[in-house]
């Protein structure tokens, strides 16, 4: 799909103007920086990239659900983005700042009140271009009791290109709404790739929320889930897996907002030659969150001895009666399951990618039977066949 020229509205213009004094203003994350000490950007040469347009393939919606790029939806509901664009991810920090005065591609999907959307909603960025940075939005808005599967895939065709990816999306699930999010990306290992990610959820409103992180060099992803409304449920599940000096960070926040909200959270991920991953999670329940929970856990599987993992929960909590849970481990291979396998008649690389197979089907089994589990668990195949 062709990129939309954006004729700028009056108060995108003056988000864009503050967007560049707050980029001026603030330095390039470091090891000091909060939340950016085990991810390390000296390399990161931005100046390096020039800005261009993505080159994207959206599918799906029709009848009530709207589904454009975001430079269409600039028009042709100038109300509605202008209400919601930039209303659950505010640029006060670097890399939203930057996006927010660099952007020119995008989506928008709308769901009105009640309305069912019958098919997936496809939205596939591709980073091809060397030395190219893509600055992209995604603005989700299901209204109340509506519903839809919305799948977002970052690609890259060769591990060869060098670009960067800089990517923000906000989504709002309303009351009694529910929605399946999908969100894969298999980017070069030579790009950088920054996405600030949140949603917020309604009274009553659901999220499934699966996200994948095969790709990329270096970078950082940041998930949100709000939980707005009372009675509100999210679960996240998230897997990665690296290798040759791959970096993966994932920094999430399980955020309860309201009464009786609920949160279910856990990654896997699975790490060879001399790759390196950081998770970071957070569960804050709010002050009046009564009724609250929450759960979180990340396991990682090392394959290699040169291989890093760093896994770090947190608990924020401020109301008396609530349930929370956390959980984080790292180790390598079973050697007794291992052991079995071989004492079966297996060899050691067949045992070793039934051992890594099933340790992240633990994270397909969580998802609902369906395209969307058959889609993780071809993906998961497709990426250990890749790694081991």
């Amino acid at each position: 799909m062709a990129s939309v020229t954006i004729s700028d509205p009056a108060w995108l213009a003056e988000r864009r103007r503050k967007g560049a004094e707050l980029v001026e203003s603030l330095p390039l994350p470091d090891k000091k920086t909060k939340g950016w000490e085990f991810t390390e950007l000296r390399k990161l040469k931005l100046d390096s990239y020039e800005n261009g347009a993505a080159d994207v393939e959206i599918t799906g919606g029709g009848d009530d659900v709207v589904v454009l790029p975001l430079g269409e939806a600039l028009g042709e509901h100038s109300d509605l983005v202008g209400e919601r664009l930039g209303s659950l991810v505010p640029a006060e920090d670097y890399f939203v700042a930057r996006n927010e005065v660099a952007w020119n591609d995008g989506a928008l999907v709308y769901v009105p009140r009640n309305v069912i959307s019958e098919e997936p909603i496809k939205i596939q960025i591709n980073l091809d271009t060397e030395g190219t940075a893509i600055n992209w939005r995604t603005l989700i808005v299901l209204e109340e009791g509506a519903q839809a599967e919305v799948w977002e895939n970052y690609v890259s065709a060769s591990d060869d290109t060098d670009a960067l990816l800089n990517s923000v999306v906000e989504i709002a699930v309303g009351q009694n709404a529910n929605l399946n999010y999908v969100s894969t990306q298999d980017l070069s290992e030579k790009s950088w790739l920054f996405s600030s990610q949140r949603a917020e959820v309604g009274r009553d409103g659901k999220l499934d929320w699966a996200a994948l992180g095969f790709g990329g060099g270096n970078g950082k992803v940041r998930m949100t889930t709000n939980l707005a409304g009372q009675g509100s449920e999210a679960r996240v599940t998230g897997g990665y897996a690296g290798g040759n000096r791959q970096h993966l960070d994932f920094d999430t926040l399980q955020e309860h907002a309201a009464e009786n909200t609920t949160s279910d959270l856990a990654f896997r991920g699975v790490l060879t030659d001399h790759s390196t991953a950081v998770w970071r999670g957070m569960i804050k329940v709010d002050e009046g969150a009564q009724s609250t929970d929450a759960f979180q856990e990340c396991r990682n599987m090392l394959l290699s001895t040169d291989a890093h993992a760093d896994a770090i929960p947190g608990l924020e909590i401020l109301a008396d009666d609530v349930a929370c849970t956390h959980a984080a481990a790292i180790a390598q291979v079973d050697k007794d399951q291992l052991f079995y396998l071989n004492s079966r008649g297996l060899d050691e690389a067949v045992a070793k990618t039934l051992v890594v197979e099933g340790f992240l089907e633990a994270l397909v089994e969580r998802l609902a039977e369906g395209p969307v589990r058959d889609e993780i668990s071809a993906k998961i195949e497709e990426r250990l066949a890749e790694i081991l």
